[in-house]
C-alpha cells in the first residue's frame, strides 16, 4: 500500500536561465516561472524569435514575471551566458520546440539562446530540454541520443495523473514539480508517492 506526501526537498539557491520556445505549452514554462522566487532565485528568461507569437494565443493575458526577473533578447550575444566564463548554475528550455532541441544538438549557435544552451554543455552544467512533440521520429530520437551524450537531460512535458489533478493548471504542474525537482529547488506542487509506514 502506498500514500502520498507534500515532502519537498532542501531550497538551495539557483542562477537559473528560462528559454522559452514557439513549441505549444506555455502554461508550462509560466507555471515554472510562478514558482521561482527571485528573492531566493537569480532568475533569466529568454523568449525564442516564435514563441511571442504562441505565448499571446496561449496566455492572452501575457506572460507574467515576478518583480526581480530579468529578461534578454534572443538577438544579443551580449547577454551574459553566451560566454563560457559566465554560465548560470542550469538552463532549461520549456517547453521546447524540436527545432531548437534540433538546433542545441548539432551546435548551431546562430542565436544568444542557442548559444546558451551550448555554453551550458560545453562548460557541462545542466541543461534540462521540455520537449513537447507526438509523435516522435527517427530524426528527433536521434538528437536526443546526441544530446544525452553530451550531458543534457531531456523531460519530456508527459502530465502524470496518480495525483487527480482536477484543472489544467493542475496538470501542467504534475510536468512543472518534476522539472523543479531535477532542477533542485524546492516546491509542493505535486504530492509525493512513498511507502505507507508499517
Amino acid at each position: 500500500m502506498a500514500r502520498f506526501s507534500a515532502f519537498a526537498p532542501h531550497c538551495v539557491p539557483v542562477r537559473l536561465l528560462v528559454a522559452i520556445t514557439g513549441a505549444s505549452g506555455s502554461l508550462y514554462a509560466q507555471r515554472l516561472l510562478d514558482q521561482l522566487d527571485p528573492a531566493v532565485h537569480e532568475v533569466h528568461v529568454m523568449l525564442s524569435q516564435y514563441a511571442p507569437q504562441v505565448l499571446a494565443t496561449e496566455l492572452p493575458e501575457g506572460l507574467r514575471l515576478r518583480d526581480g526577473v530579468h529578461q534578454h533578447s534572443h538577438r544579443s550575444m551580449n547577454v551574459p551566458f553566451a560566454s563560457g566564463s559566465n554560465p548560470p548554475d542550469a538552463m532549461v528550455v520549456i517547453p521546447c520546440s524540436m527545432g531548437t532541441l534540433g538546433r542545441i544538438a548539432h551546435g548551431l549557435s546562430s542565436d544568444s539562446l542557442l548559444r546558451c544552451a551550448d555554453v551550458m554543455l560545453k562548460e557541462r552544467r545542466k541543461l534540462l530540454l521540455v520537449p513537447r512533440e507526438t509523435p516522435i521520429s527517427l530524426v528527433h530520437v536521434k538528437n536526443f541520443e546526441l544530446l544525452l551524450q553530451a550531458g543534457a537531460q531531456i523531460l519530456p512535458a508527459n502530465p502524470s495523473y496518480y495525483t487527480r489533478p482536477k484543472t489544467v493548471q493542475d496538470v501542467a504542474d504534475t510536468v512543472v514539480g518534476r522539472v523543479l525537482d531535477h532542477l533542485g529547488v524546492a516546491h509542493n506542487l505535486v504530492a509525493r508517492w512513498q511507502d505507507e509506514p508499517e
